[in-house]
């Protein structure tokens, strides 16, 4: 009973193209145009994120002789993503199929015109589905190209592009769709019908997990296939042995801050109203990051002596992370306990963790998105506690917030955990083989050393001026 009650009342972050016209005589909802202009300002926040944000983050922590390569491969994903959500990836994302993946019924975008609608958490209240539908999109652009962080400096560019479409047809849309997909909160008018629509609903929706805005589909989804990237391509060479320090940090801290301003689109967008609730995202956004940014500076300082900029902006990031899949549930103290628990966390995951497991995640995506992935979304069944500070969760038939169990929270976001990381792990080791059989994974050593930059594209980033002598 406690079971289906959690699966009736659940709030998903973000949702199946709701209810749409059942008869196309009838009057079409009305989206409310406060909630459609917010919409349209977080998607671009989001596309903020991944270029510039995301790509000048990583750029500034390579090597000089390999920064294009980096902003090359985050780029392009970026494109090549944005093609294939329109192609298939909406459809099989959030259409109805199975608790496992949706359906083609919106392959190409066929049915999705400009008077069509999608619900958003409040019953009666719609937004257009062409900017749900892009606003998705951005999630889905930026989730495989946190990936690249992980084998960063030594992997072929055809190779990476391979990997990405693999991946993202067989692992982020799936997830998306065991974790997102559900019927809309218009279809939860009474019990049998709450029923019905809890059926229809994704695998991992069904079984109650929580993931405001992308704690599992994003995080430890890209986290774990980072994980087993890094281990199948290998070090880089002379790993343990040469210098490898970022060559730009001014770069990764503007890069740094790109992704902190976009990520209020990305998660206050999840809300996909704007309302009161988008302030308790945006809030719970601002001071988990913040203080994550504290701890992991605290940290550092303790261990090694001085606080850097690296950990600094690192820190921000594990915040950021960590707030995600729990920011609409949290209250704002449970956000900066998010943060606190994060900041230290990751800092030890990407030194003491990477050195005694020994593999090379070059930017360290397993060690901050896996990781504080990980937290978050198990930490959200603490802090969504009303007893605790948090919303609870609403119950659509009652109409009110349900009865909450932080016990049977628990279990219900360690099963979406598990679930993200055998899913994505086993689809991104099958992928890694694949490409490695057909292209091969890595460039010889000799390009390696010279660098990617000169040798997958035929130019620099920086020219030197040899007229100064």
């Amino acid at each position: 009973m406690i079971k289906l009650i959690w699966s009736l009342a659940l709030l998903a972050p973000l949702l199946f193209p709701g209810v749409l016209l059942a008869d196309e005589a009838a009057v079409p909802p009305i989206p409310n145009k406060g909630d459609t202009g917010w919409m349209i300002v977080a998607t671009v926040l989001v596309i903020l994120m991944t270029v510039p944000g995301l790509a000048l983050f990583y750029a500034g922590m390579v090597r000089a002789k390999n920064m294009l390569s980096i902003l090359m491969q985050v780029f392009i994903i970026f494109c090549m993503i944005a093609v294939l959500w329109a192609l298939y990836g909406y459809s099989i994302a959030f259409t109805e199929g199975n608790a496992l993946v949706g359906g083609f019924s919106k392959a190409f975008l066929i049915g999705v015109k400009p008077e069509s609608v999608v619900a958003t958490f409040s019953k009666g209240v719609y937004i257009p589905e062409y900017i749900y539908m892009m606003f998705q999109l951005t999630f889905a652009a930026i989730t495989p190209a946190l990936i690249v962080g992980a084998f960063a400096e030594r992997m072929k560019f055809s190779a990476v592009l391979m990997f990405i479409f693999l991946w993202f047809t067989f692992s982020y849309l799936p997830i998306a769709h065991m974790v997102w997909y559900w019927a809309g909160p218009d279809a939860y008018t009474d019990a049998g019908a709450a029923q019905a629509a809890a059926d229809t609903a994704g695998f991992i929706f069904q079984k109650g997990a929580l993931d405001f805005a992308g704690g599992t589909v994003v995080h430890i989804n890209a986290g774990i296939a980072g994980l087993v990237g890094c281990l199948l391509v290998g070090k880089r060479v002379g790993y343990g042995r040469e210098p490898m320090a970022p060559h730009n940090l001014p770069m990764t801290m503007m890069g740094a801050s790109l992704l902190w301003v976009g990520w209020f689109g990305f998660n206050v967008g999840s809300n996909l109203e704007a309302n009161g609730a988008a302030g308790l995202v945006f809030a719970n956004t601002l001071l988990a990051t913040a203080t994550a940014t504290l701890a992991w500076m605290s940290a550092e300082w303790i261990m090694r002596g001085t606080p850097s900029m690296l950990g600094a902006a690192s820190g921000a990031v594990a915040g950021l992370v960590a707030i995600t899949p729990a920011c609409g549930w949290s209250g704002p103290m449970g956000a900066m306990i998010l943060g606190l628990l994060a900041g230290a966390l990751c800092f030890w995951a990407v030194t003491e963790l990477k050195n005694a497991m020994g593999y090379d995640d070059s930017l360290d995506v397993f060690g901050v998105h896996g990781i504080s992935g990980i937290l978050g979304s198990l930490g959200t069944a603490f802090v969504a506690s009303p007893a605790l500070g948090g919303t609870g969760v609403y119950d659509y038939v009652a109409n009110g917030v349900g009865e909450y169990s932080i016990f049977s929270q628990l279990l219900s976001q360690l099963l979406g955990v598990v679930v993200a990381l055998v899913w994505s792990g086993t689809v991104s080791f099958g992928a890694y083989k694949i490409v490695d059989k057909f292209i091969g994974l890595r460039v010889d050593e000799e390009i390696e050393r010279e660098g990617l930059d000169i040798n997958e594209h035929g130019e620099t980033a920086y020219q030197i001026d040899r007229s100064l002598g």
